[in-house]
């Protein structure tokens, strides 16, 4: 289930309030910077520290690229 587009905009992360990558395709937002997974599930966002997982650098590689080819949408975009 995809996210609303105006919860996408508005989003960010809990732990440095910086923007995050939202993979609609895995239903996670992704923190590049931390290198941490934030699930949705049922359409709702885990948006605990707790919650999420750290990934190691060939996951972080992978999103990255899957990124680069536009499979990811920046949240916080419309900010600033």
């Amino acid at each position: 289930m995809a996210l609303d587009k105006l919860l996408v905009e508005v989003l960010a992360c809990p732990q440095d309030k910086g923007s995050l990558l939202y993979f609609e395709s895995e239903d996670i937002l992704y923190n590049p910077r931390r290198k941490r997974v934030y699930e949705i599930r049922d359409g709702i966002p885990v948006m605990l520290v707790d919650e999420s997982r750290q990934v190691d650098d060939g996951e972080h590689d992978r999103l990255m690229a899957k990124a680069a080819g536009g499979e990811a949408v920046e949240t916080l975009a419309g900010a600033g």
